[in-house]
């Protein structure tokens, strides 16, 4: 607990809004440990009862997580804004590693693309006309089409954590499970907690989820199966052939299941795409436009089964309504440019160099990563904090494996993007000495 933060109230309903407080306002920074239940009970004169109902309304609206004899602690990016950045950027002589974000310098320019809109755009739109561009929509469905992605209804979302949390909110309740990758998106498993859902942890391979992991979470109730295709976050699993085959027929006639499949590396992954859009009858493959095109880009395109694409273009129209015109017109305006398709190409196999020679570097040390794709490399190792610490000392700043595990084993994430060749060498000496510190000589004085 920190020492001097006091938690107040007499009742659940203001037990929980003082640690929101204490949590909005920096006090209780993220991984702070909360009192045991008994410990507060007694401190506030109020029965344990009434503190386990706070720690309750905190863990299903995804600010607080209980991690057994660790107690309860303030989840790692907690869905409340808190006044004090959560992650301030690295010390100055510090590489960020830590991002995840792709290489600004390999981002198509959209000056050029909005000058052009600007001339093009007719008189404003009005509030009846917003709809997925049409145009749009069609070179969607070519796109999606070419990778095999069988054909749905369309719709477009502001990216794809925009279409995944309308995807669970329009077919979950809270309390209800759901299948995630472990280790897997950060960002996911807090959209998950924060919506009152149930994670079941799905291990991960090179090929993406175990058959074993679908199999077990399908057993243990899971509503709905969230799988990564490819570029996994963190560890750069890919699902190939060969799984896909398997857990289609695994999903196969499963009518309670909502499939997601989330392909956010889209044009920019370096490995062919092997769907399981289809397995089940209630199914949506999301694709976002933010990696190969850049961040800013709040823009994914969701394809489906009727009932499901129309719950989530159905739920945009009583709420924030729809995406842009303008920023749809500007997507696709890149997707169609000859310059912009071949920058793109040109990013992806520039990752994967840096990617693989990164591998190479830390396996001549002998460390085993992972990273089979996209533009991450996933690293176990002994040690998070000493790791992450002894790099930072070392100047390279790389994320903490806990943001994005469940059960799985200790591990951290580096981001490739940002990396040039001259740095892989370098960096891969700095892990081996973070992963692997050299014992102090006993004999000297």
């Amino acid at each position: 607990m920190v020492a001097h933060y006091q938690i107040t109230g007499s009742s659940s309903a203001a037990i929980s809004a003082s640690v929101e407080s204490g949590i909005r306002g920096g006090a209780l920074p993220p991984g702070a440990a909360l009192p045991a239940v008994r410990t507060l009970a007694v401190e506030l004169g109020v029965s344990p009862a009434t503190v386990a109902k706070a720690y309750q309304d905190l863990r299903r609206r995804g600010l607080v997580a209980t991690a057994g004899r660790h107690g309860t602690r303030v989840r790692p990016r907690p869905p409340v804004a808190a006044r004090s950045a959560l992650h301030p950027p690295p010390a100055p002589g510090i590489r960020d590693l830590a991002l995840g974000e792709p290489d600004p310098r390999l981002l198509p320019p959209l000056g050029p693309h909005l000058a052009a809109l600007a001339a093009e755009v007719g008189p404003p739109t009005g509030y009846a006309t917003t709809a997925v561009h049409p145009a749009l929509a069609e070179a969607a469905r070519d796109r999606l089409a070419a990778d095999g992605v069988p054909a749905g209804e369309l719709t477009v979302t502001g990216g794809a954590l925009d279409g995944i949390e309308r995807l669970l909110a329009a077919h979950l309740r809270p309390g209800d499970a759901v299948a995630v990758e472990d280790p897997g998106w950060a960002n996911l498993l807090d959209l998950v907690a924060a919506l009152g859902l149930r994670p079941i942890g799905v291990p991960v391979d090179a090929e993406g989820p175990t058959e074993t992991g679908v199999r077990d979470a399908l057993f243990l109730g899971a509503r709905a199966l969230i799988v990564t295709s490819r570029a996994q976050n963190p560890t750069g699993a890919a699902v190939g052939a060969d799984r896909a085959g398997a857990l289609r027929a695994l999903l196969a006639g499963r009518p309670d299941l909502l499939l997601i499949e989330d392909d956010h590396a889209a044009e920019l992954a370096d490995i062919p795409l092997h769907p399981l859009a289809g397995a089940t009858p209630t199914w949506a493959f999301v694709r976002s436009v933010s990696k190969p095109y850049g961040p800013d880009l709040r823009l994914a395109v969701l394809t489906g089964d009727e009932a499901t694409v129309a719950r989530v273009a159905g739920r945009a129209r009583v709420g924030a309504g729809w995406v842009s015109g303008v920023l749809q017109r500007l997507v696709l305006a890149l997707w169609r440019d000859p310059a912009t398709t071949a920058l793109v190409h040109r990013a992806g196999e520039s990752y994967e160099r840096r990617r693989t020679g990164l591998l190479t570097a830390l396996a001549a040390r002998g460390l085993t990563g992972h990273g089979r794709s996209g533009i991450n490399v996933w690293l176990p190792v002994p040690d998070e904090t000493a790791a992450v610490t002894a790099l930072r000392d070392a100047g390279w700043a790389v994320a903490p494996g806990a943001l994005f595990r469940l059960g799985a084993p200790p591990a951290i994430r580096i981001t490739v993007s940002s990396l040039d060749d001259a740095d892989l060498l370098p960096l891969a000496d700095a892990v081996a000495r973070a992963v692997r510190p050299t014992p102090p000589n006993i004999f000297t004085a």
